[in-house]
């Protein structure tokens, strides 16, 4: 350990955070792309909606019993992701998205 922190667990939990978010956003777009082919949507985008919050919560628990360090990590890597993944969306249309209605 240098400084207080075990690099090793804060790359352990950066790792499972990337991968996290990328299951995550990627069930995110799977939801919606099928959803928007749907009547009802609702229907979808709900349990959808559940399954990746629950596989999420789940997930970060699991490296939350890990320790401070290694849910750091998950955390930074997620909301890294989270804004790259973002941005590389925002570029692609664009800037703002054009209203649905």
């Amino acid at each position: 350990m240098t400084g207080g922190i075990d690099w090793t667990l804060f790359a352990m939990g950066a790792l499972a955070g990337a991968a996290a978010a990328a299951a995550f956003f990627g069930g995110l777009a799977l939801g919606v792309r099928m959803a928007l082919r749907r009547r009802r949507p609702l229907a979808v985008l709900l349990p959808s909606a559940a399954i990746r919050i629950a596989l999420l919560l789940t997930f970060g628990w699991w490296v939350a019993g890990h320790g401070a360090v290694a849910l750091a990590g998950f955390a930074l890597a997620f909301m890294v992701l989270r804004v790259a993944l973002l941005a590389t969306v925002r570029a692609g249309t664009g800037g703002e998205a054009k209203p649905w209605n």
